[in-house]
């Protein structure tokens, strides 16, 4: 345990370290490539919740992910062209508020969890996956037929959104903001885990028969967790898409559900910063052997592989030792 708390710091203290030698070398893509990586460790955050915890395997979080994404574009988009979201009586105008467009996208994600959540969990096992996976390819081919926002092309926003305080076009600026939002979603995946609701969390992935004997039932549990997870994968993508200023059907696509996945299972399942350490591997890979091929994919799968072999506890599970620390 001392030992992952020690790594965790140094982890933390690499996210800050980089983008201050970048800063300082003037290579604002390393920073831009940090905020990649920083943002989509918050979407892992948000699945190790609902997995790490709960033992929910979702093969569709892309559909939080693309939700948070389409909240941010369609609201930044009726603001640029300066026409309202919904006509009068109920006149709503599009916004390029960083926190407002944040709360929109997490009150849709939390929504749309709910709903997939209520239906998903009445199944287990490979039907959930099933269910899940079905669910983000139901979104994927909406995101495809809805013309109003750019169909298959998707929807290009000019300018990034505003945060009070910050010129959110400095990529250090727009890295720091996004870096402070991951640390917060970490320290509540750190006290969800140490709660009450946690600790009955875990046992009713463990044991749910147990958990039943004593009041409490495990599909509710469950639910509650998805929602969370739902909620902070949404708001990871509002802030992709005000990274590259462009939403897509891709954000709802099953393969980025399954990268989401493989940042948590590189990381290690169920570890506090298995999330960051994964994102990080996966955008140094593709940044690193990108270029060089296209199938750089090849070297994560052979990667992802001897993980799930030989270091079932994921790169931090080597490094620290099997004990997870939400058992």
């Amino acid at each position: 345990m001392i030992r992952e708390t020690h790594l965790n710091i140094g982890l933390v203290a690499l996210l800050m370290a980089i983008p201050v030698w970048a800063l300082i070398a003037d290579e604002p893509f390393i920073i831009t490539l940090m905020t990649r990586a920083v943002v989509f460790a918050l979407a892992a955050v948000g699945l190790n919740i609902a997995l790490g915890l709960g033992g929910l395997v979702s093969l569709g979080h892309a559909v939080f992910f693309g939700i948070g994404g389409y909240a941010m574009g369609i609201l930044a988009h009726h603001a640029q062209t300066y026409t309202p979201l919904a006509e009068w009586p109920l006149l709503i105008e599009g916004t390029k508020s960083m926190p407002v467009i944040w709360l929109a996208a997490i009150i849709a994600s939390t929504l749309a969890a709910v709903v997939i959540g209520i239906l998903s969990l009445r199944t287990a096992g490979v039907y959930f996956i099933m269910i899940t996976l079905a669910f983000g390819q139901m979104f994927f081919f909406f995101a495809i037929s809805w013309s109003a926002y750019g169909g298959e092309d998707g929807l290009s926003i000019y300018v990034r959104n505003g945060f009070p305080g910050l010129n959110t076009l400095v990529p250090v600026h727009y890295f720091g903001l996004c870096l402070v939002i991951l640390l917060a979603a970490l320290f509540l995946n750190a006290r969800l885990a140490k709660s009450p609701f946690g600790l009955a969390l875990n046992a009713a992935r463990q044991t749910p028969a147990r958990v039943e004997t004593v009041g409490l039932d495990p599909t509710r549990l469950k639910l509650v967790a998805f929602v969370i997870s739902g909620a902070i994968t949404g708001l990871a993508g509002a802030l992709f898409a005000d990274l590259n200023r462009f939403v897509s059907p891709t954000m709802f696509s099953w393969q980025l559900s399954g990268e989401i996945m493989i940042f948590v299972i590189i990381g290690g399942v169920g570890r506090l910063f298995g999330p960051v350490v994964g994102a990080l591997v996966f955008v140094a890979l593709e940044h690193l052997l990108g270029g060089l091929s296209d199938y750089w994919h090849i070297y994560l799968g052979i990667l992802l592989l001897l993980i799930v072999l030989f270091g079932r506890g994921g790169l931090i599970g080597i490094l620290c030792g099997r004990e997870r620390v939400h058992d």
